[in-house]
């Protein structure tokens, strides 16, 4: 019961947040279960929750800033253009 309240207050705390804090909120909370797991095998699960919060709270922010990169090129293409650079000029 606790932990569905928990996780319940945890979820609406995310309602006003942007993509960009949302995939690094995720990637964080993913990296601090995560380490805490594997902490728990050598004794300190708090020092690797810590450890893998900020590992993946990085690699969450840096994977939505290159899907942000992504999806900005692909609007700057005119229509019936690729993005691929090719090997004839027309």
């Amino acid at each position: 019961m606790a932990f569905a309240l928990l996780v319940g207050l945890g979820l609406s705390g995310c309602v006003e947040m942007n993509q960009t804090q949302q995939t690094t909120a995720t990637g964080a909370l993913g990296g601090a279960a995560l380490g805490g797991i594997i902490g728990s095998f050598s004794g300190n699960a708090g020092l690797g929750a810590l450890l893998g919060a900020g590992v993946g709270g990085a690699g969450g922010y840096l994977y939505d800033q290159s899907q942000q990169q992504r999806a900005y090129g692909y609007q700057l293409a005119p229509r019936g253009y690729s993005q691929q650079p090719h090997d004839k000029p027309y």
